[in-house]
């Protein structure tokens, strides 16, 4: 597990939940989007993959399909949780191709990449407290 877990806080403020175990994802493997100064790529959006996400970023050189077994990476179909790179999704985003996310698994610090709204946009997971988000969650 990583050492960062504890402390770390999604996108909505409260404690970083768990994105996914099949397959497990996240930069350190554990299934949670958390990062540190390892993680280049700042991996801390969740999301649920779609098939066309996957096309997109396997066209933009980001292969997340064919499977590396030298890596323990059985490749992703679409359904599967993953934490995928803040600015990956936001390409993704941008190009009308964007990945599901799971906000409570979101990590804030995807925040310095992706605005809330963004993320607001393609959520899939709706917190118990609807205070936040205005008028009425999205659909």
């Amino acid at each position: 597990m990583s050492p960062y877990v504890s402390g770390e806080r999604n996108v909505l403020g409260g404690p970083l939940e768990e994105c996914g175990h099949d397959p497990v994802t996240g930069f350190y493997r554990d299934g949670h989007c958390c990062t540190g100064s390892e993680d280049i790529g700042s991996h801390t959006v969740c999301t649920v993959v779609s098939a066309e996400f996957l096309a997109l970023q396997a066209g933009l050189g980001n292969d997340l399909t064919t499977p590396r077994p030298e890596f323990g990476f059985a490749g992703l179909n679409p359904g599967d949780r993953w934490c995928v790179v803040a600015v990956r999704w936001r390409q993704a985003f941008e190009a009308g191709a964007p990945a599901g996310v799971v906000l409570a698994a979101t990590n804030v610090k995807a925040l310095e990449v992706v605005p809330l709204e963004m993320l607001r946009a393609q959520a899939v997971d709706v917190p118990d407290d609807l205070s936040g988000w205005g008028e009425s969650p999205p659909a």
